[in-house]
Parts: structure tokens; sequence; C-alpha cells
């Protein structure tokens, strides 16, 4: 196998014979090492890279991961991991870029075009074009079946900064799913509900009817997360009112790029809702609950949970419950209006992997990150390894074993699975990997369910240049504050009538006008580039 011989320097050699006594077997990562440039391991002499990654509110440390503890024997790099909970992940992300305190690679990185763009631009974090190209096999075979990928990992200045994460699974239309307690809803005598005022009365019913039993009036009619990406009432309330709102608060109508935040329909929608919370329908804990708190409120010892947004039904209520839920229909509005949303963007995204200017050796990094681009690898980064998550059936597919008893598929996948890196293409599901119960289920009920009902257009994964990026950067974060603020402050306390002309000229002040023109100008090359 071929190597190439990196040269230590006198401080770093001197360095490592002062380490030497007690880690005499592995170079550490300010070394320069030699690698095999094909084949396995990668490394003959242990190396060990550090690496930031974010992590699920249940993972452990990445090296008590079965996935990284079989990369590690397989390759011979060890991984320093510093694992930063998801919630706080960008903030320190932030600190470390500000302050320079770089490690050598940030994995499942959450880098924006704009850090992308301004830390591509001051070195902070390195080119990748050329380590892919030459020591990234598996990566670049994906590339080459998908010129699209390339296209929106590949900043407007022609570099490749960032790595991308892709699975072809076509479920992410609609992130919002509101399941309702169909238990209740027999034992109170009550229909599926397909408009909103039919929806109101069933709260109604819910909170005064005592349907769980208990003798107590503590059902929560209706729980949400206010501004979550899987549990908020984008489609619930805003779509009957023919504007489904998203966390962008940005769409495409006709065409244009509008805010929905701006819209008419989305007044209404907020003065309707508030009336619900007036009367005591909905779980005001939605505007400030976390996670966790979110998903604990349906497995309270007696139920309580009437209704819920979340795209699992099963991992709010736990598998026990699950069969006394069903999801709920688009309800109608008050002007016959049932909209879906599509959600903005691409299933394939960039930013999920970068190599920082202080790592001394990328290719050994890029050989390590290519090999989890495989797509037996991939399928376990996103889904969980072989022996706990999957075994292989005689033809070499991993299918799923059965997940221990009393958890669910989504609670465990964090305990085994980064969900980071990889790309799985359409066809790999059915011959490398069986598709997870759930997202065949997820499937499903998109297509008879939502898709009837589902906005034509969304805004796409476009790149904006440096300079729209800085403007929008100014401009947009502001902006989408003061609207997620006031957003929660009308629906829990009303107002919204009195203060919307005064919200409007703040939003041009802010600069929406400026910030939409630049989108749509995205969204013009965007359209261009694909003829």
């Amino acid at each position: 196998m071929k190597k190439k011989l990196g040269v230590l320097s006198a401080v770093v050699l001197s360095s490592a014979m002062i380490l030497g006594a007690c880690k005499s077997e592995e170079a550490s990562s300010n070394e320069k090492v030699e690698y095999n440039e094909e084949g396995l391991p990668i490394v003959e002499e242990k190396v060990s890279i550090e690496m930031v990654a974010p992590s699920a509110p249940l993972a452990p440390n990445y090296n008590e991961m079965t996935y990284f503890k079989r990369l590690e024997e397989e390759t011979n790099v060890h991984i320093d991991w510093n694992n930063i909970p998801g919630d706080g992940y960008q903030e320190k992300k932030n600190l470390m870029l500000a302050s320079d305190d770089l490690p050598d690679a940030f994995y499942g990185a959450g880098f924006s075009d704009h850090d992308l763009l301004t830390y591509g631009k001051s070195g902070a974090i390195i080119p990748l074009e050329d380590l892919i190209k030459e020591h990234a096999p598996n990566l670049n075979k994906m590339l080459e079946e998908r010129p699209e990928i390339k296209s929106v990992i590949t900043a407007p200045d022609g570099h490749i900064y960032s790595l991308p994460v892709a699975a072809e699974m076509d479920i992410g239309a609609t992130p919002f799913f509101t399941s309702i307690n169909t238990t209740w809803l027999e034992k109170l005598d009550l229909e599926m509900p397909t408009t909103l005022e039919e929806y109101h009365d069933v709260l109604v019913a819910f909170k005064e009817q005592d349907p769980n039993g208990n003798g107590k009036q503590d059902e929560i009619p209706l729980s949400f997360m206010h501004m979550f990406w899987t549990a908020d009432i984008a489609d619930l309330i805003f779509g009957a009112f023919g504007m489904p709102d998203n966390l962008d608060h940005r769409t495409v109508r006709d065409g244009e790029v509008i805010l929905t935040a701006s819209q008419p329909e989305y007044k209404e929608a907020i003065k309707y809702f508030h009336g619900w919370v007036e009367e005591g329908l909905v779980d005001k804990e939605s505007f400030t609950q976390d996670i966790s708190q979110y998903l604990a409120k349906g497995k309270t010892e007696d139920v309580t949970l009437g209704s819920y947004v979340w795209w699992e039904t099963e991992e709010v209520v736990g598998p026990d419950r699950a069969d006394d839920y069903a999801l709920m229909p688009p309800l109608e509005g008050p002007n016959g209006d049932k909209l879906v949303g599509r959600a903005n963007g691409s299933q394939y995204s960039r930013g999920a992997f970068v190599i920082t200017k202080e790592n001394q050796n990328p290719e050994v990094t890029m050989r390590w990150i290519d090999q989890q681009y495989e797509p037996y690898m991939a399928a376990q980064n996103f889904w969980g390894p072989i022996g706990e998550i999957y075994e292989k059936d005689e033809d070499g597919k991993l299918v799923n074993k059965e997940i221990p008893e009393g958890t669910t598929m989504g609670e465990y996948r964090q305990k085994v699975a980064p969900n980071q890196i990889g790309i799985i293409l359409r066809e790999h599901f059915g011959t490398v990997v069986e598709m997870e119960p759930r997202a065949k289920q997820r499937l499903k009920d998109l297509k008879n369910i939502y898709m009837p009902h589902m906005a034509e257009e969304k805004y796409p994964k476009v790149s904006l240049t440096a300079e729209e990026l800085d403007t929008v950067n100014r401009i947009e974060p502001e902006l989408i504050d003061y609207i997620d603020k006031k957003r929660a402050q009308w629906l829990m306390n009303g107002g919204v009538e009195e203060e919307w002309d005064t919200y409007l000229e703040k939003l041009e002040q802010i600069g929406l006008n400026e910030m939409l023109e630049i989108y749509q100008d995205g969204l013009e090359r965007f359209k261009e580039s694909q003829k």
C-alpha cells in the first residue's frame, strides 16, 4: 500500500516524547503522521483527532457507541469527542470560532451558509474538494451518481467547505403531524374532527367531560411546542386559514417569495387561536416547554393528553398507548381553506462536516469520514449498528431487529446512532437497507393524509453570495426573533388586531423588503440553474 510521510516538527516531537511514557502507541492530533492511501487500517500507528459534535438528549459520549468503537478498530483512528448537547451546540460552536479555539473538525457540524463562506474565506475551515477527489472514493461515487448533491455543497466561490448528509426517503415534506386520542373520542361518542369548529368542540369535551375517568380536570386538550420543528401548529391552525407557517416564516406563492408572518391570513389565524387559549383548551406550557417536558406529558400515570403535534405518535405517548391515538387529517378553516405547507429546502444538506485549519492530518480525517459514506456504514450512522438495530439477511440487506421492550425506536436510536453523516440513495432502500418501519408508516401517512392537501411550492435549497448572506444575516435573525416573540405573545395574550399595523411597520424597518428581494434573486438563479 502507498504511504505518505509527514514531517514532525521539533516542538511536536518533544511534546510526543514527553507524553510517550503514558501514551506511547497513539499519536496526538498535532502531529503529522504516516497514513495508508488505500485499504484499512488508515494508519498503522493509532492517531487521535479532536472533534466537536452535537448530540441528542439520550445519546452517550460517542466513544461509547458501538458504531464508533467498530470504526476505530477498523481505521486505527481514535476520536477525542467533545459532545455538546444539541440545544446548546450552536452557541458553543460560535464561541469556538470567534475565539479561534478550534478542534480538528466539526462533526454533524451544523454550519450555516454564512458560517461556511465566512470561515472558509478567513481560513478557519479548509477547502475540501481536492481531499474529496484524492481520499474519498465512497463520497466521490455518490457525487457522481447524484451531481445535484455536488451542486448543493459547492459554494458560490467554487470551493467545497463542508460535506453533505442526505437520505432520499421523501419523508420530510411536512414534519407537523397531529395525533388525537381516539379512545377519548369513542368514550365521549365524538367523531374524528374534519374542521376547526369540530376540533374546537372536541377540545371542549376533552376539557370538561373527564374522558380519563379519574374525577379530576387534569386533561390537556391540546399541547404543542411553539416554533419547534416537529411540534408547532404551523399546519394545524395556520394551514386552516390558507397560510401554513414554518420556522423560516418564508414560502413561495405563484413564484413570489413571501413572508407568511405578514399576510392577513396569518393575522386571522392568530386571532382565532387566541380564543382557544382563553377558553383553556391549550396547554400554556406549549410556549415554554422543552422536549423532555413535552414528551413526558404523553406518559403520565393517568392519561392526560388529548391531542398533540409530533411527527411520530408513539414517541410522545409510548408504545403501550400508541393504539389509543390516531393522526387527525388537515382541518378545514372558517373560510373553507385546508392547506398543508410544503417544507422548505431539500433532502440534500450541506454543512454536515468541516475540517479546520488546526488539523495536521486532513488526509487521514477525510479517509476516516469517507468510511461513513459507504452505504452500509451510512445506514448504520443514520439508524443504528448491526447487532443493535440491524442484522443482515441472506441477501446481505440490513433488516430491523426487535428493539428493547418498553422503548420507542426514536428513543433507542438516540442512544445507538449518531445520525449525522452519510448518503443513502433511493435505490439503496430494499437492497442495502430495509426502510425503517417508522419511515414506511410516515410515507404512507404523507401519501394518504397530507399530500392531497399540500401546497405545490416551497423555497428550495439555494446558494446566496457572500454579500447577500451578509445582508440576510444582518436582517433575518432580528426579524425572526421579533416575529416569534409577537406570535407567542398574540397567541397567548391577544392584541394582534390592535398591533398589526405597527408590527408591519417594524418588519419593514428591520429590513423585510430587502431580505425578500435577496431571496427572490436567489430563487430566480436557482430556477435558471435547473434548466
